[in-house]
């Protein structure tokens, strides 16, 4: 039987419910992606401007020291890793804008109203009446039916009086009014497109949260919530740092290589390094 007329107006609109409650969710997620790609932007800003100059400095310092320890004969002695910001792997794109879904179907099928609950009733009665089969086990089955049936219309239940007639072998059509197939359709193919949306967003939230500046962020955020200033700690070990190595190029752009000053000198950054 064709699924579109075996499911059942109830059925349908669980489904679109859920169709809709699936779409709040992506929406929801797409905010909170926004949200925290346009956080670690506004981080990523704040960060260069404490430190990428002093960085920067360090590396062009860190440049002109590798090439006084080539110059002294230190070929063996690999320079240090940049460690700028600019190392650091590009955020994940924005998002793309959202696919539309097609059209929905306008409802179909037999005109007019859906049957009333005391013509569902009458239909079930005819098609389940222990009466209208031959043979015991079938008497026996279609009573159990026609228990199901009254229950159902005491309890004015109509999807339970279609999930009967349907299961008995009635046109959905003449149940519920509409053929239900085109609007199946139509939510096959919008959930396909809200799922697929869905895992793009999810896959570029795990992005997000693993990049080394989600990272940062969190751990300076968490710091400056305590009252500290992390940025401002880390700025003052960079001035150290450029300081020291500005010393340490003052004195290797003294040395001339083979001498033993310029040996002690490229040992104890031998040893710097790889500490």
């Amino acid at each position: 039987m064709n699924e579109g007329l075996a499911l059942s107006r109830h059925a349908l609109a669980r489904r679109q419910n859920a169709l809709a409650d699936l779409r709040r969710y992506l929406a929801i997620q797409e905010q909170d992606y926004q949200l925290l790609r346009a956080t670690l932007l506004q981080f990523m800003q704040r960060y260069q401007g404490e430190l990428g100059s002093l960085y920067q400095e360090l590396d062009h310092v860190e440049g002109q020291l590798q090439r006084i320890v080539l110059g002294l004969g230190g070929g063996d002695i690999a320079p240090p890793p940049k460690i700028t910001h600019a190392a650091m792997p590009a955020l994940a794109a924005p998002l793309p804008p959202p696919p539309g879904l097609p059209p929905e179907p306008s409802a179909s099928g037999a005109p007019g109203e859906p049957p009333s609950l005391k013509q569902l009733y009458r239909r079930a009665a005819m098609r389940l009446h222990p009466d209208r089969v031959l043979g015991e086990s079938e008497r026996q089955r279609t009573l159990v039916s026609m228990m199901a049936v009254n229950d159902a219309y005491a309890r004015e239940d109509r999807q339970a009086l279609e999930n009967l007639l349907i299961a008995a072998g009635e046109d959905a059509v003449r149940v519920s009014g509409e053929n239900m197939q085109p609007r199946l359709d139509w939510l096959r193919r919008a959930e396909h497109i809200v799922q697929e949306r869905l895992s793009v967003v999810q896959l570029r939230q795990r992005q997000l949260q693993e990049h080394p500046l989600n990272r940062l962020w969190q751990a300076v955020s968490k710091a400056e919530t305590k009252g500290l200033r992390p940025l401002a700690v880390m700025a003052s070990r960079l001035r150290s740092q450029i300081s020291e190595r500005r010393r340490e190029l003052y004195i290797g752009q003294r040395l001339q290589p083979g001498s033993t000053l310029a040996q002690n000198f490229l040992s104890e950054r031998r040893i710097r390094l790889e500490a």
